[in-house]
């Protein structure tokens, strides 16, 4: 039996994702992530879920709520759709009314450009977000604000433990996951997956 799937993704574990969930009973299956739009697709462990699924021939189809919640990397959103139109699985994209295949399977040219473009924007949108806070952080620096953390100053292990990403960080190394895929999932950097493994063993 065919499955019809809602994809969603936010890029933080505290943010809400019941914008994307509209109508979400209309689907059999709600797929979520909680990553940055930097990660490739099929890199997020929804994403991995959602492959395996599409492999097996399962899928009918696939619904997201925008583009960008695909990815905000132009190649890997080409990359994704590629691969669904592959296997003959149209996605929809709700709120710009798009979808990646007409009624007969076949490409929808209109779509395809569209979707090009969205993808375009969304790729600079993400440089636009680093570049302001890069900017942002020089010029705390300039003001003598931003700082860091104070040296010498140690934070409580299990409080730095009870964060909410350090936390799913936690989970995902002890079900055997690597450094680097955690990172990827949680959006830590490496750095902080290290001590949390180190603090994990000590525990």
């Amino acid at each position: 039996m065919s499955i019809s799937i809602l994809y969603v993704r936010v890029s933080s574990l505290d943010q809400n994702s019941d914008r994307q969930r509209v109508n979400e009973k209309d689907y059999d299956k709600v797929i979520e992530d909680k990553c940055s739009g930097s990660i490739p697709m099929f890199e997020r462990t929804g994403g991995i879920e959602l492959k395996n699924l599409i492999e097996k021939n399962v899928v009918k189809s696939i619904s997201v709520w925008q583009l960008d919640r695909c990815g905000r990397d132009l190649r890997g959103v080409i990359n994704f759709i590629h691969f669904t139109t592959q296997h003959k699985i149209p996605i929809h994209f709700i709120q710009q009314g798009l979808s990646t295949l007409d009624e007969n399977g076949d490409e929808n040219p209109i779509s395809k450009m569209m979707i090009s473009i969205l993808g375009v924007v969304a790729e600079m949108e993400r440089k636009l977000i680093l570049e302001r806070q890069l900017e942002g952080i020089a010029i705390a620096k300039m003001k003598n604000v931003y700082t860091g953390r104070k040296k010498g100053t140690k934070e409580d292990p299990l409080k730095f433990l009870s964060k909410t990403k350090n936390k799913k960080a936690l989970e995902l190394l002890k079900k055997g996951y690597k450094s680097i895929e955690v990172s990827r999932i949680t959006n830590l950097n490496v750095n902080t997956i290290t001590k949390v493994k180190k603090l994990m063993l000590s525990i």
